[in-house]
């Protein structure tokens, strides 16, 4: 039976064969194989891996880099035979791709889970997210976190980890869970309070735990919050939630599954 390689980058850079972690030699080995990744199965060219490693590449650069190239493939192809073409990190045109299966990296199951979650109804959104959350090792790409190359890639993923918390917690809500969503709610907002939609489902969560004073005071701290951060008043939305809570609105009890739209996969 054909071994399987999947890669994780959703925190350190990782690579396993059926379970095993693969040795994938020095930090300059591992960016390449997360820069391939970045790459999502497109060629990147020799020439950019040189100015993506270095600031200032030595005279024997490119060759640096085909032995990087010629390490991983004998780290993720130990049984592929001399001269026989590799299959999953490839030579092609001016350059290098990872040509692996969209399940075979871990950010990338993470987004189809996001993008899934959307479509489905609020028990099954909820099962989906929380496995993926759990995919979650640290940051994306953690080692790799001052690279230009990798800075888009990275905030793009953990904005797509918010919404999936957000997302997750409006499941909950759906579900009449309200309780349990709170505390991973309020973690939340303390760390991102620019995230008017996170104090939302908070203060909305802690109402339908019958909990009105705390809702009213979450809006009051989202008020403080934006002002300090971002020199703002709360949008429409949240104002709107303040003055339901206060008339006690005949829909706040309950509602449907509406969690936040994924971003798009370039």
């Amino acid at each position: 039976m054909e071994q399987r390689v999947v890669f994780g980058v959703l925190g350190a850079v990782v690579a396993e064969r059926d379970g095993d972690s693969l040795a994938l030699k020095g930090p300059r080995h591992r960016a390449v194989l997360a820069r391939l990744i970045v790459a999502r199965r497109r060629v990147v060219p020799v020439a950019r891996l040189v100015d993506d490693l270095w600031e200032d590449p030595p005279p024997g650069a490119v060759g640096a880099v085909q032995t990087f190239v010629g390490a991983l493939r004998r780290a993720l192809e130990p049984e592929r035979l001399p001269r026989t073409p590799a299959r999953l990190l490839v030579t092609e045109g001016p350059g290098y791709a990872l040509r692996v299966p969209p399940d075979a990296v871990d950010a990338w199951r993470f987004e189809a889970a996001v993008a899934d979650a959307v479509k489905l109804p609020a028990e099954d959104a909820l099962g989906r997210l929380e496995v993926a959350l759990g995919w979650w090792r640290g940051p994306a790409y953690a080692e790799f976190a001052g690279e230009g190359w990798a800075r888009a890639e990275r905030a793009r993923l953990a904005e797509l980890r918010l919404q999936a918390v957000e997302g997750r917690a409006a499941a909950q809500l759906a579900l009449g869970r309200a309780g349990e969503a709170v505390p991973d709610l309020d973690a939340h907002v303390a760390e991102h309070p620019w995230r008017e939609d996170a104090w939302g489902l908070l203060s909305l969560a802690l109402y339908r735990a019958g909990r009105q004073g705390d809702a009213l005071a979450v809006l009051r701290r989202a008020r403080v919050a934006l002002a300090d951060e971002l020199g703002l008043d709360p949008g429409p939305g949240l104002r709107r939630l303040e003055a339901d809570i206060l008339a006690q609105a005949e829909g706040l009890g309950g509602g449907g599954f509406s969690p936040p739209p994924p971003l798009p996969i370039p």
